[in-house]
């Protein structure tokens, strides 16, 4: 009779994650060798003062910035060189500190866009989508996903701030996404605002896990399992809310009484 053997477990893909990416503009120093990853199943808060380099570390991460060094990782395949719109179809969904929707088309036109957007379909056949009974389907399901249905023929410039912002993330579903990097999703809401959103963006994590960057510290410790904050380009701590909470160097740096 032989022994059994016990295999290791496999380790886990990150379903997002940066190697040591660091950018910079001249004598500014951007990132700083910034190594970041996101999980199965999780939300990743990634924070810090203003100017401390959180723009610069999306656009990397989503393709409008390319890394002087280090690489991007999505699904396990580096995606340092590959242009956003192919980052996109290949499940990396993205929401703006500042809205991108069309505000004089309908709900539905916006969720449409991101639609055409993930099928590769040329532009010019927009007025066409209307009439596409698959492609209005996967917009319609994306607005019913966020509570937006009953919204889908209103002019994007009369929602709510709120009801913008869940809109965007309907646009961001529409690609099937893997994961999700969202851009301050709190910005200009109220308190019950942010409450409905921190809601929603909890029960989504099991669909698609979200790189969060957000001002919000009620929300992100709400919603964080990890933090990452990031001083000039650097991130000085990855831990738990707890951890980051605890830590004094975080804590001087930008919570202060906040922790």
């Amino acid at each position: 009779m032989t022994d059994a053997v016990v295999q290791a477990p496999v380790p886990e893909i990150p379903v997002l994650e940066t190697r040591g990416i660091s950018k910079s503009f001249g004598a500014l120093r951007a990132s700083r060798n910034i190594s970041i990853d996101l999980r199965p199943g999780e939300i990743h808060a990634v924070i810090g003062p203003n100017g401390a380099g959180k723009s610069t570390l999306i656009a990397q991460i989503c393709g409008t910035l390319k890394p002087d060094a280090g690489s991007v990782h999505l699904l396990g395949q580096d995606v340092t060189d590959v242009p956003t719109r192919t980052r996109a179809r290949a499940g990396l969904g993205r929401t703006f500190q500042i809205s991108a929707l069309a505000m004089e088309d309908t709900v539905l036109q916006n969720a449409l866009l991101g639609v055409l957007g993930s099928s590769g379909k040329p532009w010019r056949f927009f007025g066409n989508a209307l009439k596409d009974g698959a492609l209005r389907a996967r917009a319609e399901q994306a607005l019913e996903r966020v509570g937006l249905q009953d919204q889908a023929r209103m002019r994007t410039a009369e929602l709510s701030h709120g009801q913008r912002r869940q809109l965007e993330v309907a646009v961001a579903l529409t690609l099937d996404p893997k994961a999700l990097v969202m851009d301050e999703p709190m910005a200009g809401m109220g308190a019950e605002g942010s409450r409905t959103l921190t809601g929603f963006l909890d029960a989504l994590r099991q669909e698609a896990p979200i790189l969060l960057v957000e001002h919000d510290m009620d929300a992100v410790f709400s919603l964080a399992d990890r933090i990452s904050v990031l001083v000039y380009g650097e991130v000085i701590a990855t831990g738990t809310v707890d951890e980051i909470r605890a830590n004094a160097a975080v804590r001087e740096a930008y919570l202060g009484d906040e922790a």
